[in-house]
């Protein structure tokens, strides 16, 4: 894991987004952490997260949704606390972006 990632890991979310970004980097497309990547990764990208953009996986929302469907009872109440994760780890980056410009 890259310094920048390191610093990284006391974000909120950070659990799942950082494994994502080593996912992506392997080529695993479809891991919970690559595919909440590929759902931000406009956002994440313009925070400072580098990852493969060319791993990303079309319909990453649809995706994951399906996967949580197949392997968990409470697949919709589990899908929006993992975007609710997702936004709680974008907002700390763009928090974290902006006091470092």
């Amino acid at each position: 894991m890259t310094e920048r990632l390191m610093n990284l890991e006391n974000f909120p979310g950070a659990e799942l987004i950082l494994p994502g970004v080593e996912d992506l980097q392997n080529g695993k497309r479809d891991s919970i952490g690559a595919l909440l990547i590929a759902i931000a990764s406009t956002r994440l990208a313009t925070a400072g997260l580098d990852f493969p953009k060319e791993n990303l996986l079309p319909e990453p929302e649809l995706t994951l949704y399906d996967r949580l469907q197949h392997d968990r009872d409470d697949a919709y109440a589990y899908y929006n606390a993992l975007l609710n994760s997702l936004n709680s780890f974008c907002h700390a980056l763009e928090l974290n972006y902006k006091s470092k410009q």
